[in-house]
């Protein structure tokens, strides 16, 4: 019997208790940087002033954007040389805040009171420019499902049941990052509401169907090595890519629909989904759109970077 999936209801009450500390631990924050800039502030202006001329020329030019956005995520946020943050500065104009982080699990931004503190922070500075945060870009879920933990999701390849296991799948998919999905909204929902009184629009994603070739980041060097899903089917006996691929297909259509159904319903009407299946080619030139097994090339980047300009607009 499949266990029953927790309630949104309970799991925003997680987030929400998490938030309500860091905010808390914000408004102690607060309270000391405004002790400080009492003693030692010096209009901006004055620092300005005493500079070299071309400095003075650049920093008086009004500043123009499309829109301040604030960041959590994994390595699709943050990724050497380009990825969809830098694309939304670069290519969009947004002004982007983040504290994504390579590597990170959906459970670690959850359930991580540090990591919840820094975005609060970077809510504080938007605010403190002026201006409120267009949106809230949400970005996790690879580093829960790949990599060591991958295999555990497979039935050895010579079994009477070759394929996923059901009701891991479900478990670790529809229960576990459902509910840590939940607890994070919530946290930012009522970080967003205690700082700015209301709350953002939270755009959550799905990725793209991953082609499981054995390639990691640099030829397996540098800061998320790789690869993530060829170790862990080659363990359990799958060696045609003809009989992984679809494996990989069924998993991320899985996760795209937890999320879909996380969106837009109560508590959580102000979460949009961003749907980013066959984005990237994954034929027989998907080498140019997949840098290695989870992550796309600069072109690559840049078309699933203008879905969500897309979504953003519209929210």
């Amino acid at each position: 019997m499949a266990a029953k999936k927790p309630s949104l209801t309970k799991s925003f009450s997680v987030g929400r208790a998490m938030a309500e500390g860091a905010l808390k631990r914000r408004k102690l924050a607060s309270a000391t940087r405004k002790k400080a800039l009492a003693r030692t502030a010096q209009p901006l202006a004055h620092g300005v002033a005493s500079g070299p001329k071309r400095l003075i020329a650049k920093v008086s030019v009004p500043h123009t954007s499309a829109g301040t956005l604030i960041a959590e995520g994994d390595s699709w946020f943050d990724y050497p040389f380009h990825d969809v943050l830098s694309d939304l500065e670069d290519i969009y104009g947004f002004d982007v805040e983040s504290v994504a982080h390579k590597g990170d699990t959906v459970e670690d931004m959850a359930y991580s009171g540090g990591q919840l503190d820094d975005f609060a922070r970077c809510v504080e500075k938007a605010l403190r420019s002026g201006v409120i945060p267009r949106a809230v870009l949400l970005s996790g879920g690879g580093n829960d499902i790949a990599g060591d933990e991958f295999a555990i999701l497979l039935n050895h390849a010579a079994s009477s049941a070759a394929g996923l296991n059901e009701s891991i799948v479900a478990g670790v998919v529809d229960q576990r990052l459902r509910e840590a999905y939940a607890a994070i909204m919530g946290a930012i929902t009522t970080v967003c509401v205690g700082l700015i009184g209301r709350p953002v629009p939270i755009i959550v994603h799905g990725y793209d169907y991953a082609v499981p070739d054995g390639r990691g980041f640099a030829g397996g060097w540098g800061p998320l090595p790789g690869p993530w899903l060829e170790p862990g089917f080659r363990r359990k006996g799958y060696e045609a890519m003809t009989v992984r691929r679809p494996i990989v297909v069924t998993l991320i259509d899985r996760f795209n629909t937890m999320l879909k159904g996380l969106a837009g319903k109560p508590p959580f009407a102000h979460v949009r989904y961003l749907d980013l299946r066959k984005t990237l080619p994954n034929g027989a030139t998907y080498r140019d759109w997949w840098a290695n097994e989870l992550h796309p090339t600069k072109q690559g980047f840049e078309s699933v970077t203008r879905k969500f300009a897309d979504l953003i607009a519209k929210a």
